[in-house]
């Protein structure tokens, strides 16, 4: 019943990302993995903690901190992390340099936070548009994916 509650949580979660700007436009920037397993997570450095991902609900955001969509997301994503911190891991995936990631210092991001320059799981996922979002369920089955502000 949790397990269903933070679900349903995380869907108002995107519908409420969408009422951010309008996104009538856009489109889903990425290969679907709706229903299966995506690629295996993959960063070259945490710039956090490594967190514990198993028997939760994970949240993976692909972002850049040049994207002024992926910044206003933050704000959203922290929230998450703190209400649903205990099962749901909340995660901000960048391809920029340690550095870069570290120099942006507003919005504060309290979530789990890793770079990988070579951008191995936003090429294996085929993410061509950010901020572009997977929330997987505990056993790491897509349930839902795509750009965070589109209606």
């Amino acid at each position: 019943m949790k397990n269903k509650i933070v679900f349903v949580s995380l869907c108002l979660f995107a519908i409420a990302i969408a009422t951010l700007t309008f996104a009538e436009d856009k489109k889903i920037w990425a290969h679907s993995f709706l229903g299966q397993k995506p690629p295996k997570f993959e960063a070259e450095k945490w710039l956090t903690a490594v967190p514990g991902c198993q028997g939760k609900f994970v949240l993976i955001d692909f972002w850049a901190t040049w994207c002024g969509p992926c910044r206003r997301a933050i704000s959203e994503l922290n929230a998450l992390h703190k209400k649903f911190g205990d099962k749901l891991v909340v995660i901000g995936l960048s391809d920029e340099t340690e550095a870069a990631v570290r120099k942006m210092t507003n919005p504060k991001i309290e979530y789990y936070v890793a770079v990988d320059t070579q951008g191995r799981m936003k090429k294996a996922v085929g993410v061509t548009g950010i901020p572009h979002v997977l929330i997987m369920d505990p056993q790491g089955i897509v349930r839902w994916e795509g750009y965070p502000l589109l209606d």
